[in-house]
């Protein structure tokens, strides 16, 4: 066999598979390089690749638990069913794949013919593998134009991706670690960045969207200082040069502070904005409304600070930035990452070496997603669910991420006189309940509602539990075919083989898709396998196909610099940018055909402590934050594995020490946050640090107990340690993207027990 497949070496009686890691489990598509040591058909070790470009050998604690999740006692092995009447019980039978595939097909082509395909909607998670094919599930498997989440505002990489869009033309900006190269940061081409501005992000913990994180300390090690701009005092921020320490949810307003210093000091890039930038004057004009002085009010920071910070980056020739998910995770998303793609562009830091890597959206994958995308009848597409009121015309025209705005849904499922009955839900790497929704227990009797739900995973999880019909079991990536690609596609710097280790009984989301594609619409599937499949993709950019990447395993994409000169960030192939004015449009000329500011504002945060009644900021002093990331669990994943839950056994609430002191709160105690806009409350175990402003917090978010009951109405405790409680539904940007799921108000208290 190794013969034969140059990934696979043998030694002695085991067979090592040199493979890239995505999905499932959970993870970002960073393609960490590894070795999978297969004895007897089982995993048996799993050990860093130190040839792969960009990881060189190190893993992260997930990628190293991977044995303990193939062969944990509560894997889904099997496809289960039950009776819709026993929702919310434990009474699954197990099933062949046959026979769920034809309980599907059966039910479906039953919507289909009773209440039209339109009465079916999928939705998807975030992060895994799935977010390349989940919309074609409905698009091409269901015939459906509603696919969507349950994050609000698709608070998610959406945001930024279309933010991108529309002021860049551009793919996925993304900091320049040499990623691209097989010298990496010793390739003549490359220069190390003098400062990096991480705003909204947690790289080294959250290793985003296919950033390997800790490419950060290496370039840290060759000289590399740092600007964050975060609530929280990160390992990082310990570490750095500058750090913002911004009141959550006021952004924009540091945004607007830099621009003013960076501005009226003269220290932006002439050349590039004279040449390369549209509205840089009236951008000047708005930012001088605020003053390091204003900001500094407004976002409980040092104006030294940010005026030293802006200097800094401005003048310190290269230097690059990484926009984070607090970005999109606030009401005034679409403004703070105009703000953060102003900065870097008046720099003159886009495209450039040891600047912001741009590229054109790939064609591998991509041009296959947009045409499946379109595999829906015209008739049919105009009955894609809307907002009543067509206040959210950017999401409604398209956009990175088109569909169905998750809080339009949620309306919809809630209205009694909706247009058409929703019938149909089928989830695909997603656990709304418990990680994704806001106000989840009104998603949860929203979705309820549903006839029929089919859900795919590597486990049982709560909203599985509470709402699902059917469940699929979902292979991990040692267990089946696939192709990495950091950044989706929209800024991808390798593609990296999933190589095949082990058999299971298990089915990858492709694998899935494919099958109820030949059987549902098999005019749109010729594929025979996953590997015919992937070549037909390939073929669409390269001469070689899937089999030649499985034995080269990482095949790192060609890039040049300073594209926009060349006409290579343009589809006409002049210079420029792929915009209306072929320019950075540091003023906006799409924004305001949705409503929407030619230029960044700010406003005061809806739920916040100086927009609320007297009264109800009395009752809620605190401002809370939530979403960070830790190094053992994704999102709502891992919570059953055993040597990751021993490293984070519990939720925690993070506190200043003064603050918890006046609450009558110790190291350790069990502490209530509530809010009464909108009502709710979670609990979390209190960890004292003063890492934190007195006047916020932050919660965990994703928390849920497997070891706990699992039945309705408990759930495996889904609601009591979930901060989306306290997260209002609709509260999102003209735009449509963008909700504060990081910026709200509270109060807390000490409680006996997890269950309050």
């Amino acid at each position: 066999m190794s013969e034969d497949k140059k990934y696979i070496v043998e030694e002695n009686d085991v067979i090592k598979v040199r493979t890239c890691a995505w999905s499932p489990p959970g993870d970002h598509p960073i393609g960490c390089g590894l070795f999978l040591h297969v004895k007897d058909g089982k995993v048996v070790k799993v050990e860093g690749d130190p040839d792969h470009p960009v990881t060189n050998g190190r893993l992260c604690p997930r990628c190293l638990a991977l044995t303990e999740v193939m062969y944990h006692p509560d894997r889904l092995l099997s496809p289960m069913i039950r009776d819709r009447a026993d929702r919310g019980k434990d009474k699954w039978q197990a099933v062949s794949w046959d026979e769920a595939y034809d309980l599907i097909e059966s039910k479906v082509r039953g919507f289909w013919d009773e209440f039209g395909s339109q009465s079916i909607v999928t939705l998807t998670g975030t992060g895994r593998e799935s977010t390349l094919y989940a919309p074609v599930y409905a698009s091409s498997v269901l015939n459906t134009p509603n696919a969507t989440t349950c994050l609000s505002g698709l608070a998610c990489y959406g945001p930024r991706c279309t933010i991108a869009d529309y002021h860049l033309g551009a793919g996925y900006p993304e900091l320049d670690y040499a990623a691209y190269f097989p010298d990496r940061y010793d390739d003549p081409r490359y220069e190390v960045p003098k400062y990096l501005l991480i705003w909204g992000k947690d790289p080294i913990y959250a290793n985003a969207d296919g950033l390997f994180g800790h490419a950060v300390v290496d370039l840290m090690k060759r000289g590399s200082e740092l600007i964050i701009v975060d609530p929280r005092v990160t390992w990082l921020a310990t570490r750095a040069a500058f750090h913002i320490q911004l009141r959550p949810g006021t952004d924009v307003a540091v945004g607007l502070g830099m621009i003013n210093v960076i501005i009226s000091e003269g220290l932006y890039d002439k050349d590039f904005v004279e040449k390369w930038c549209y509205g840089f004057d009236e951008l000047a004009e708005c930012a001088a409304e605020y003053p390091p002085e204003r900001v500094a009010e407004i976002a409980w920071i040092d104006k030294d600070v940010l005026i030293a910070a802006s200097r800094a980056f401005a003048q310190g020739k290269p230097s690059s930035a990484l926009w984070g998910l607090a970005i999109d995770q606030m009401k005034a998303g679409v403004q703070a990452g105009h703000c953060f793609l102003a900065i870097v562009a008046i720099c003159g830091y886009l495209d450039i070496p040891g600047g912001v890597t741009l590229a054109m959206p790939s064609s591998f994958m991509g041009k296959w997603r947009y045409q499946a995308m379109k595999n829906v009848p015209d008739e049919i597409r105009a009955l894609r669910i809307v907002d009543p009121d067509g206040k959210y015309a950017a999401f409604n025209s398209g956009g990175a991420m088109p569909g169905v705005l998750p809080d339009s849904l949620l309306d919809w499922l809630e209205n009694e006189n909706a247009p058409y009955k929703m019938k149909m839900s089928w989830w695909i790497g997603t656990n709304p309940l418990a990680c994704m929704a806001a106000q989840p227990q009104r998603w949860y009797q929203a979705l309820n509602t549903l006839e029929f739900t089919v859900a795919q995973d590597i486990f049982m999880t709560p909203s599985i539990m509470a709402l699902a019909d059917v469940v699929l079991p979902l292979a991990t990536f040692a267990e089946h075919d696939g192709i990495v690609m950091p950044h989706f596609g929209r800024n991808t710097h390798f593609l990296g083989a999933m190589n095949k280790a082990v058999d299971s009984d298990t089915k990858s989301d492709l694998e899935i898709l494919i099958d109820m594609g030949k059987r549902l619409r098999p005019e749109l599937w010729p594929y025979e396998s996953v590997s015919e499949f992937f070549t037909e993709q390939l073929h669409t950019t390269y001469d070689w196909g899937f089999e030649e990447l499985k034995d080269e395993v990482v095949h790192q994409q060609h890039y040049e610099y300073r594209k926009y000169e060349t006409g290579k960030l343009r589809g006409d192939g002049e210079p420029g940018f792929q915009t209306p004015t072929g320019l950075v449009e540091l003023k906006s000329t799409i924004y305001p055909m949705f409503g929407e500011g030619a230029l960044p504002y700010y406003e005061e945060p809806e739920y916040s402590l100086f927009t609320l009644p007297a009264d109800v900021v009395e009752k809620n002093p605190l401002v809370f934050t939530t979403g960070g990331r830790n190094l053992t669990m994704f999102h709502s994943e891992h919570r059953q594995i055993p040597s990751l839950r021993a490293v984070n056994p519990w939720p925690r609430v993070t506190i200043h020490p003064d603050t918890a002191a006046e609450y009558g709160i110790e190291e350790g105690d069990w502490v209530c946050i509530e809010s009464e806009i909108p009502q709710g409350k979670c609990v979390q175990k209190a960890s004292l640090r003063k890492t934190l402003d007195p006047r916020v917090i932050h919660m965990e978010h994703g928390w849920w107990f497997p070891e706990q009951d699992g039945e309705a109405p408990h759930l495996y405790g889904a609601f009591v340690s979930n901060p989306n409680n306290l997260v209002p539904h609709e509260s999102i940007g003209k735009t449509g993207y963008g909700a504060p799921y990081k910026n709200g108000i509270c109060t807390i208290r000490k409680v006996d027990s997890l269950l309050g």
